[in-house]
């Protein structure tokens, strides 16, 4: 960390630019009370439909949480590849991260693998660090997530272990605390990696060019180019935080989060799958109490009974 470099004029100008448009955005946002791209309301969704979603939700989620826990368990990493665990730890933690990766993906004892996916996080602090461990702050999301609302209806939970579920109560704070742990990722991954760490951001730009500024007619400095893609990541993870024009926020979210997709592959694309998990959920959530209300039937009442009750008004 480099924060000598970031207290200066140029970077904290950009820093200074993203809270303003923050705020602005905020007021809009609290004026105007929803957003400006149509949710699957205005493209003919009846409330049977959004229900299952929202019921089968939970199993998504569980899936693409559990498969880059699973890829990196094996190897020894923790969240992340760039979190190579020291022996012996890598061996037990590693064991301990494929287990939670295993039944979150089946979900099964869901609630205490979402234990263990948050002891995993504060066992890293000591191990690896707190700074990649706040990098990773979106496996606390989910872990909040999966405590609050279990793994849903579709699981080993609800067929054979009903009382290991959360109570209902919880499940309205699920989406929230998930959103949150994205948007914190995204604020700590944009000082780490760039206004506080421009050195690591500049031999990145160097190994692998990626101001694509110049084919745009508008070439800029890499400094410049550096900054600016911190300033999206930071307002990205502001805006997801405070729950700022979500589904807005989402669809803008689509350029950070893909453009070193190619670079690193198969890896990236693993890595990112809780990512874009989490996006998707946010793209087709609709806050408001009605929505809430779908959002717990839907857990409670499952994917058959939601479709009956659309079908029964057909």
């Amino acid at each position: 960390m480099r924060w000598d470099l970031f207290f200066r004029p140029l970077p904290l100008a950009f820093v200074s630019a993203v809270v303003l448009v923050t705020l602005a955005a905020g007021l809009l946002w609290r004026r105007r009370g929803r957003g400006f791209v149509p949710g699957p309301e205005a493209f003919g969704a009846g409330e049977g439909g959004r229900s299952t979603l929202y019921g089968l939700l939970p199993a998504i989620l569980g899936v693409h949480v559990a498969v880059p826990l699973l890829f990196n368990g094996v190897q020894g990493n923790l969240f992340s590849p760039d979190n190579v665990m020291p022996s012996p730890w890598s061996n037990f933690l590693g064991l301990f991260e494929t287990g939670v990766a295993l039944s979150l993906f089946y979900g099964g004892f869901a609630r205490i693998a979402a234990g263990g996916l948050a002891a995993l996080w504060l066992a890293g602090v000591p191990l690896l660090g707190l700074q990649p461990m706040l990098d990773n702050a979106l496996f606390l999301g989910f872990a909040a997530f999966f405590f609050l609302a279990g793994r849903g209806p579709v699981s080993v939970d609800r067929l054979l272990f009903p009382r290991l579920e959360p109570p209902e109560r919880f499940a309205r704070y699920a989406v929230p605390a998930l959103r949150v742990g994205l948007g914190l990722s995204f604020v700590f991954v944009a000082f780490t990696e760039k206004f506080a760490n421009l050195p690591l951001a500049q031999t990145f730009l160097d190994r692998y060019p990626l101001n694509f500024t110049g084919a745009l007619g508008l070439p800029l400095p890499d400094e410049v180019f550096i900054l600016c893609a911190g300033s999206v990541e930071l307002m990205v993870g502001l805006f997801l935080t405070l729950g700022i024009f979500p589904r807005e926020t989402v669809i803008f979210a689509l350029v950070p989060v893909n453009l070193t997709l190619t670079v690193f592959n198969y890896t990236e694309l693993l890595g990112h799958l809780p990512i874009y998990g989490v996006l998707a959920l946010l793209l087709i959530w609709e806050p408001g109490r009605k929505n809430l209300a779908l959002w717990l039937r839907g857990l409670r009442e499952g994917p058959r009974t939601s479709l009956s009750t659309d079908d029964a008004k057909t």
